[in-house]
């Protein structure tokens, strides 16, 4: 069934970017978009990452803090960010624990082709740690919009 609304989001602990470590618990009290997707620096990702780097200072004042998941490297990280100036940190979750917590690996199929991989999805989690939203159906290019327009 995976998780649903109303669910309090599973905790985790992962390193940055930086390899600084990040937990759900650093964030107690803040609002968090937790948005896992397939790849750095591959087109529909790179849409989706740019978007909310755009949009960033606005979902700040909205009082959501950010954070990229994907099985990428910390070096893979620190590339997309310097490519693309993004402002947020990124996860990574070369282990799947937080993937798999979350629910996100699943069969995909591109071209015909079936295999397994990230399932792009965005968590919103309110204040209290509870999953507030969950967006399965992620368009990259308006993804600011579908965060706010749906917890708004």
């Amino acid at each position: 069934m995976g998780l649903q609304v109303g669910d309090p989001a599973p905790a985790f602990s992962a390193k940055d970017q930086d390899g600084k470590e990040v937990k759900l618990s650093d964030f107690k009290g803040e609002k968090v978009v937790l948005y896992f997707y397939p790849k750095d620096s591959t087109p529909t990702c790179t849409n989706q990452a740019c978007n909310l780097r755009d949009n960033h200072e606005l979902l700040l004042k909205k009082g959501y803090k950010v954070l990229g998941v994907s099985p990428d490297s910390e070096k893979s990280h620190q590339r997309f960010i310097k490519k693309y100036s993004l402002p947020f940190p990124l996860l990574a979750d070369t282990e799947h624990k937080m993937i798999e917590a979350y629910g996100v690996w699943g069969e995909k199929t591109t071209f015909g082709r079936t295999y397994m991989g990230v399932l792009r999805t965005t968590f919103v989690i309110n204040k209290k740690g509870i999953i507030e939203e969950i967006i399965s159906k992620v368009e990259s290019s308006k993804h600011t919009d579908q965060i706010l327009g749906k917890t708004e």
